[in-house]
């Protein structure tokens, strides 16, 4: 995943040099640790160099100090696998001794790691979606400010029913964790609202040609996509080049504000729900856009408002804590406390699973003076991983997986 690479590495090696600096004396204690598990080999790299831009920028705003606490960052390149992500971790964990984890990335790289994180009693605040560890098999060391993969696909499976007026939809995105509890979040509500998805389309991780996907989307008014790091790019690019005029929606990372500068013209009109938004008009958000392009030269998105936010999460929890971080699970409970106004997302808090109750953002790609951007169509309010069902009755569900729900035939 080229974009942005080259700018990166050298920010990165800036704000390294930066890191090693000795920090002024605030706080006599020893540093507070924070690993971070980002990929940023692998086919989500895209992704994982935005999570690494992001808690890099709010540490150096703050000059690695939070809450007069001295901070180490240490970073664990997971690579798209879940097998280098438990290697990681354990290093991170073991050799480093960090405080807390942020990341990772991906649900299935957060599922391969969830038993070492309660084994160890590891606070941990993920990027990653994987619905069912702040569900039906909660994580008690897990803090999630995003959202689970099925959150802001619940939106768009509403939107797409009321607003949009889709009746058949096919569904289209990568073949793991991630893309079964997005797409199954969103054929869940837009069936119940009167909907039907056609069909599932799964199309194996780090997938460079979308043509024999795109040659079975037929009987259906729209397409729902749900691509993350920068496959959406190839796929929307290989949709207009195949003809393909149908309206197309997806969920957080399908048309990812960090995107918007590789999109070409294509893209305009595709719609996304999001629990960030470029366009969010808080002075917060204003000041992350302002790092991201002062630190990095780099427009931010989800991944980067995501690790940003851990950052300020922290440094409010560390605050409640007096920097005692020696007891995993009142740290935990400090983290879940913690109610933020003014982020780049705007108001959030945690719910008692320790996952993010916010706004979703609804948005379309649209050209701005002579710039592709997100405008946001809708706000969906103070929007739980349960919405729109009462907690109860959502988890005695079936979670989200490939086969569930079924493709079951639409009615005439």
């Amino acid at each position: 995943m080229p974009f942005n690479r080259r700018q990166f590495l050298s920010g990165a090696a800036a704000v390294a040099g930066a890191a090693a600096v000795p920090m002024p004396a605030i706080a006599a204690s020893k540093p507070i640790r924070i690993g971070l598990l980002a990929d940023l080999s692998g086919p989500l790299a895209e992704g994982g160099i935005q999570m690494k831009q992001g808690i890099t920028a709010y540490l150096k705003s703050k000059n690695f100090t939070l809450a007069g606490y001295r901070i180490d960052l240490v970073i664990g390149d997971t690579g798209s696998s879940p097998a280098q992500a438990k290697n990681k971790i354990q290093e991170l964990v073991e050799r480093d001794h960090v405080d807390f984890i942020v990341g990772p990335l991906a649900a299935f790289e957060m599922f391969a790691v969830n038993a070492y994180v309660v084994q160890h009693k590891v606070p941990t605040l993920c990027l990653a979606g994987a619905d069912n560890l702040t569900q039906r098999a909660p994580n008690p060391y897990l803090v999630r400010d995003s959202a689970t993969s099925s959150q802001a696909m619940h939106v768009m499976g509403d939107y797409a029913a009321k607003k949009l007026g889709l009746k058949r939809v096919i569904t289209i995105d990568s073949d793991f964790a991630f893309g079964y509890e997005q797409e199954g979040g969103f054929q869940q509500v837009f069936q119940a609202r009167g909907g039907c998805v056609v069909k599932k389309l799964w199309s194996p991780l780090g997938t460079v040609d979308f043509t024999p996907y795109l040659a079975q989307i037929r009987d259906c008014d729209g397409v729902c996509q749900g691509y993350a790091g920068a496959a959406p790019v190839q796929f929307m690019k290989q949709y207009a080049q195949f003809g393909l005029k149908l309206p197309v929606c997806g969920g957080e990372t399908a048309g990812d504000d960090a995107l918007l500068p590789h999109f070409g013209d294509y893209a305009i009109g595709m719609i996304s729900a999001c629990p960030y938004t470029i366009g969010y008009p808080g002075e917060a958000n204003k000041t992350f856009i302002a790092l991201m392009k002062k630190y990095f030269d780099s427009v931010p998105g989800f991944y980067a408002a995501g690790t940003y936010m851990d950052g300020m999460v922290i440094e409010a929890a560390l605050k409640s804590l007096h920097g005692d971080v020696s007891d995993p699970a009142r740290t935990v409970q400090a983290l879940r406390a913690v109610r933020l106004e003014h982020t780049p997302r705007g108001p959030f808090s945690f719910d008692h699973f320790g996952n993010a109750v916010g706004n979703i953002y609804v948005r379309r790609i649209e050209k701005v003076g002579g710039k592709l951007t997100n405008v946001t169509l809708e706000t969906y309010k103070n929007i739980s991983q349960f919405w729109p069902y009462p907690e109860a009755t959502y988890l005695k569900q079936p979670a989200y997986s490939r086969s569930w729900p079924p493709v079951t035939a639409c009615k005439a």
